[in-house]
């Protein structure tokens, strides 16, 4: 679901409740962008304290979404990812499996929205180019759940184009910057009707208001027409 595809075993409940915090989202990306990280840089960039970032480095550390570099000497260690795909697919949970992907889930979104809100305020400060090349788009249509795979299929073959280049900088073309590619799919919930609304009857009644059939015998009943002149 999240940084690639989701599928493959369950995730743990445990696990996907340590990405039930903003900061460790924040934390997971500033790593991904540098390729290492020590709890010190991660202060200075993010504004944390140092404490504060060693903690939460250690929680993501413990659960496996971050691994220490071997090999580094000095009392600070730098981290790096172990993997850039969370998989936060409650597929295959019990209920408080599912909740806990929710709140993971949950802090994701907010972390990227919170992300996409900054960068779109410094819009007009890129230069052209830049400017011409992002893009905030939105669509609303009806699919059946077949069609809305094969969508959500097509845009996660558009996001991992040049997915190399992440953990490669030697393949990075000349004047590329680190750009992001977010894509979402979802399903309106069904909708019902308002409240005290009934569904079409097909054994109603006629309507009344129908225009009349000129083929039906007159009506004997009727009353005189006190109108008419005399004979």
């Amino acid at each position: 679901m999240t940084g690639g595809q989701a599928g493959g075993s369950a995730p743990d409940p445990r696990a996907l409740r340590a990405l039930a915090h903003p900061l460790r989202w924040q934390l997971i990306d500033l790593i991904g962008s540098e390729a290492t990280a020590t709890a010190t840089r991660c202060a200075e960039v993010l504004g944390e304290s140092v404490a504060n970032c060693s903690y939460h480095l250690g929680i993501l550390g413990k659960y496996g979404y971050i691994e220490l570099v071997p090999g580094q000497a000095g009392k600070e260690k730098p981290w790096r990812l172990a993997s850039r795909e969370q998989n936060l697919d409650p597929a295959g949970l019990d209920a408080e499996g599912a909740l806990a992907a929710e709140a993971a889930a949950e802090a994701f979104l907010g972390h990227e929205f919170a992300r996409m809100r900054q960068r779109l305020s410094r819009y007009s400060l890129e230069p052209e180019p830049w400017r011409k090349a992002t893009l905030v788009l939105g669509a609303t249509t009806w699919m059946t759940a077949g069609e809305l795979l094969d969508i959500s299929g097509q845009l996660k073959r558009l996001l991992v184009t040049h997915e190399e280049r992440a953990a490669d900088p030697a393949s990075r073309p000349p004047g590329a910057r680190e750009v992001r590619l977010f894509a979402a799919t979802s399903v309106a919930p069904p909708v019902t009707p308002p409240h005290g609304a009934a569904p079409p009857d097909d054994t109603a009644p006629p309507d009344d208001t129908a225009p009349p059939d000129d083929t039906a015998p007159p009506d004997d009943t009727a009353p005189p027409d006190d109108t008419a002149p005399g004979a």
